[in-house]
């Protein structure tokens, strides 16, 4: 399970000084936790969406593209791609490797902007771009917020907020990185490093979701609910004979 002490920064700063940060000199890579393996942030959506989706890419390697992840993979490929900028008081760094020893994570930040907040202080601020729009649950803001915690692992600098950027809408939301949020995200890799531990896949369970998951035709949700169905019959029906 995730550590019940979550960290709310009240011991960091705010503001860190860049010189040479995107260009390789930060590097991020590192030993993880001795007796974890590292979790791709990724992961925490894939969990969020669906448990057994998350085992079937990450403890069965099972792997299949639709136009949704298409077009999301598209998206991500071309911000990476995009390099370093300067606008104004703002600098740009794309395509940032990410680490938390401390959650055992690792992941890539499409974006993290730096605000000039004067002399040689900059903020970082971390920003998660989407083909979409909104979701209903918390797992773009959870995938963000741990983008954020390890951003403040990194460079030992507080990061209060971040920003996602919904492609179909051509608009960006703020996200306020407060503790209620810090505890949803670490509940949730604590869930994702026991789905793994445990090396099982969850039974499917078919919902609306499931129509597009780029997986379905692997999980085939309805088809093992009627397996299971005719199972349940077989079985009853050899309970009642005389």
């Amino acid at each position: 399970m995730a550590s019940e002490n979550v960290n709310n920064n009240t011991d960091l700063k705010l503001g860190v000084t860049i010189s040479g940060f995107g260009d390789g000199t930060h590097s991020c890579v590192g030993s993880m936790s001795e007796q974890d393996d590292p979790i791709m942030i990724s992961t925490l959506q894939h969990y969020i969406f669906c448990p057994r989706q998350c085992a079937l890419i990450h403890l069965e390697q099972v792997w299949s593209e639709n136009r949704l992840t298409a077009e999301g993979r598209i998206m991500h490929e071309r911000v990476h791609q995009e390099g370093k900028e300067s606008r104004g008081n703002v600098r740009i760094a794309r395509g940032v490797p990410l680490r938390s020893r401390r959650l055992g994570l690792v992941g890539v930040a499409d974006v993290v902007e730096f605000h000039y907040m004067g002399k040689t202080l900059w903020q970082p601020f971390p920003v998660e771009y989407k083909r979409g729009k909104p979701k209903q649950d918390h797992s773009d803001m959870i995938q963000l917020c741990a983008q954020a915690v390890c951003l403040e692992e990194m460079l030992s600098v507080a990061i209060p907020a971040g920003a996602l950027f919904y492609g179909r809408m051509r608009r960006r939301f703020d996200v306020v990185f407060n503790d209620s949020l810090r505890r949803e995200t670490e509940g949730i890799v604590g869930a994702v490093r026991e789905l793994i531990t445990s090396g099982m896949t969850p039974p499917s369970e078919y919902s609306k979701r499931c129509d597009n998951c780029s997986l379905k035709w692997e999980c085939m949700p309805k088809e093992s609910g009627k397996r299971s169905s005719i199972r349940s019959y077989v079985k009853r029906m050899i309970a009642e004979k005389p």
